[in-house]
């Protein structure tokens, strides 16, 4: 929710990006399935069919729950209340068969389990942002944070997630066994939203799909850290402070700019807004440069666009500002630098693990058909406040 927004794509070849970018973003080459290496084709010399002596490899036969259990010493029914946890077992069989697969190397057949129950388990995720740099998103500390955080929240509800490029085009999801997908960000009639919902997909994202049939939400509430965070600098007596946010159309950086103006009126406080027009330290930086050098100079900073605050606190440096004695500076970031800035900077975080939390498990309910999982959740950021920020 704090880096910049690119045009995102609806046709056969993937937009552009803003400035900085000179044409379509290439995907990364797909990244083969982990497994055995396999040697040259079958049929050829050296390959698997090639006999004893060529250099091909062959895959040992799957172990079979039936394997499993005669290792054991035990039935086929136990083996198998054992592994899925239920059944009037003892500990100590549980334990044996449940040892007796890993050392084994057992794992259930997933093609047989996904037919009897209907489902692949694979959960797509896309960033609506960066459609001109699809994988860009991962440089960012919050989407790092929040993918990251759903990945683990996926798997430990049994269920994987499929990386899909910003800007992904129909036909690179179309013929993925996809149960749901998350489409972290959006920008403004994001068609990828519309296209899964087409597909009949579930969708998890920010409340602009409020309402949206097989759509569910989890959001940060923006108007509320934006009033929380300008509060906190006028307080402390900034009566002139800037905003410096990314260029966006996702809905978060539209409410921090409809939040912003709102607080200056209510404050009798000019706007001072400087949009940042790409992603990345660099713009952040030169806009922030551009904020501090207006006249008259805003004493405070509230930096929603996402850049390593030790950076910002650099640029103030550098344009002779003292920070915090004439300048105080709050980061929407999830840097863990900040902390160790000179000085230390205040930061708001939008809270990327609890919103994966919050979401894969909507996700999950609403697969399993509970239909208390399509209410949205509204979650409220955390202002950590530092030297950056104090109060004199």
């Amino acid at each position: 929710m704090t880096a910049q927004e690119h045009a995102s794509g609806h046709g056969e070849e993937r937009p552009g990006g803003a400035a900085g970018t000179t044409g379509p973003a290439a995907v990364p080459p797909a990244v083969a399935p982990a497994g055995p290496l396999v040697g040259p084709s079958a049929g050829q010399p050296g390959g698997p069919s090639a006999g004893p002596r060529g250099s091909g490899f062959r895959p040992a036969p799957r172990v079979r729950l039936v394997d499993v259990a005669r290792e054991a010493g035990l039935s086929k029914t136990s083996v198998s209340a054992a592994l899925n946890g239920t059944g009037r077992l003892s500990d100590a069989v549980r334990a044996k068969a449940v040892e007796t697969a890993r050392r084994m190397g057992y794992r259930p057949n997933p093609t047989a389990r996904h037919l009897r129950a209907g489902r692949a388990r694979l959960i797509g995720y896309v960033v609506g942002e960066f459609a001109g740099e699809p994988w860009t998103y991962l440089d960012s500390a919050y989407f790092a944070r929040l993918t990251a955080a759903t990945a683990a929240t996926a798997l430990r509800h049994g269920y994987a997630l499929v990386m899909l490029p910003a800007g992904t085009l129909h036909r690179e999801w179309a013929e993925l066994p996809l149960d749901a997908v998350i489409v972290a960000d959006p920008v403004a009639d994001d068609p990828l939203v519309e296209d899964f919902l087409a597909a009949r997909i579930p969708v998890f994202s920010d409340a602009s799909v409020a309402g949206r049939p097989g759509a569910h939400w989890v959001d940060v509430d923006a108007p509320a850290a934006v009033r929380e965070s300008l509060g906190h600098l006028w307080d402390g007596g900034a009566r002139r402070p800037a905003l410096v946010v990314p260029d966006s159309t996702t809905r978060f950086h539209r409410q921090v700019r409809a939040a912003y103006g709102a607080w200056c009126a209510e404050h009798g406080a000019e706007e001072r807004v400087t949009a940042v027009p790409a992603p990345g330290n660099g713009p952040v930086v030169r806009a922030v440069e551009t904020a501090l050098t207006a006249d008259p100079p805003p004493d405070a900073l509230f930096v929603v666009a996402e850049a390593s605050p030790p950076l910002v606190m650099d640029a103030a440096r550098r344009l002779g500002r003292a920070v915090p004695d004439d300048l105080r500076v709050v980061c929407v970031s999830e840097d863990d630098s900040a902390a160790h800035a000179d000085p230390p900077v205040s930061t708001v975080s939008l809270r990327p693990a609890e919103v994966a939390e919050a979401g894969v498990a909507q996700l999950v309910a609403a697969l399993a058909g509970d239909a208390e999982g399509s209410a949205g959740v509204l979650l409220t950021a955390l202002l950590q406040v530092r030297a950056s920020s104090a109060h004199r």
